[in-house]
């Protein structure tokens, strides 16, 4: 062999032995993939829509005297508090009991009426038994009785009709609650049937909303809660009244939810905040669609590790699935990451770099 030939066979050798060394080097130093990442967000599935509403009573009773006068006293004023019973106001007593007194005369003559009559008509007895007077004379005594008497129980009611107006003089609550509006002052002549004080009943309160005729519909299968703006106390609502009619200028129809449970805090007049939820209020995370792979053993995502960037295989559940995005209702957590592009491609435990997009329930 010539000395050409032996160089010629050193030289490609030791190129040989160099593009090796090359070759184990640049596998040595292969960095790890780049894979594209989103941080889960969970949210609940179901829309709210808020309304702003003022706390009002579920009932107010409008009191007022059954018989006219004038008023002699107002004994509470706007803000009381008062109890079934207490006095509201009082009418001068004056008329009421001349009337009172004129009925109880009629009363007594009527008595002493009925007296002579039924005298009379016993001794018509004892004089018919003589042979003194005719049947004709008892049947007339016996009358008379009877209209007497008659006279004595229109008196009697009369009396009684008249000792209720003098009770009525004093107006009375008919149920506990807090003066809200006071109509009528001392010195003023009020007829019966008209509003001295309104009494807002404390049992129960309320929130009234006006709510647009396109957004009826909220209504149906909706759960609601009130929320104060003093306090931000948040009590559970429930519908109670929707008005059938439309409101002429705004075109909102009043809405009443009913606060069972409404605390001391609740006053009457405060802004609240009605919020109708209608759906699954249970969190879950919207992912791309690229995010799963089902290889007929479910649906699985790939989880980033935050210690070591190794990718954990991760069986979720799919409640929904949208144009774009998967609605998962178990598997992930909030905050974790998720690998949503060549998920195909990758194995678990394989070590990853993260290159982070915006998810899809922040969009």
């Amino acid at each position: 062999m010539s000395l050409l030939m032996l160089k010629r066979i050193a030289l490609v050798a030791a190129a040989a032995a160099f593009l090796a060394g090359c070759q184990k080097e640049e596998t040595a130093e292969q960095p790890d993939p780049v894979v594209r990442v989103e941080t889960v967000r969970l949210a609940p599935l179901a829309e709210t829509r808020t309304y702003t509403g003022v706390v009002t009573p579920r009932i107010e009773v409008a009191e007022a005297f059954r018989v006219g006068g004038k008023v002699a006293a107002r004994l509470v004023d706007v803000g009381d508090t008062v109890q079934e019973g207490q006095i509201l106001a009082r009418l001068d007593p004056v008329d009421l009991n001349l009337q009172l007194e004129q009925r109880r005369a009629e009363l007594r003559a009527a008595t002493a009426s009925l007296a002579k009559a039924e005298a009379d008509v016993a001794r018509a007895r004892t004089l018919f038994k003589r042979g003194h007077v005719t049947q004709a004379a008892i049947d007339a005594q016996s009358l008379a009785v009877d209209e007497a008497r008659s006279r004595h129980e229109q008196a009697e009611r009369t009396v009684a009709l008249a000792a209720n107006q003098m009770d009525y003089s004093e107006l009375k609550a008919s149920a506990t609650g807090v003066v809200s509006a006071a109509a009528a002052e001392a010195g003023q002549v009020v007829a019966p049937g008209q509003t001295v004080v309104n009494i807002a009943r404390l049992d129960e309160k309320e929130v009234e909303v006006a709510i647009p005729e396109s957004r009826l519909a909220d209504l149906e299968g909706s759960q609601a809660t009130a929320a104060l703006w003093a306090g931000g106390e948040t009590y559970a609502a429930h519908l109670r009244e929707v008005s059938p009619e439309a409101n002429g200028t705004s075109r909102t129809y009043a809405v009443r939810f009913s606060i069972p449970q409404a605390s001391a805090a609740v006053r009457l007049g405060m802004t609240a905040t009605v919020s109708l939820t209608k759906g699954d209020p249970a969190p879950v995370a919207r992912v791309p669609m690229t995010a799963l792979l089902d290889d007929g053993r479910g649906p699985v995502v790939f989880v980033v590790d935050p210690t070591s960037s190794a990718l954990e295989r991760r069986p979720v559940i799919v409640e929904a699935y949208q144009s774009e995005n998967a609605i998962l209702s178990g598997g992930l957590k909030g905050g974790e990451k998720i690998v949503t592009l060549g998920v195909q491609k990758l194995e678990a435990g394989a070590k990853v770099r993260l290159a982070e997009i915006q998810s899809a329930s922040a969009r």
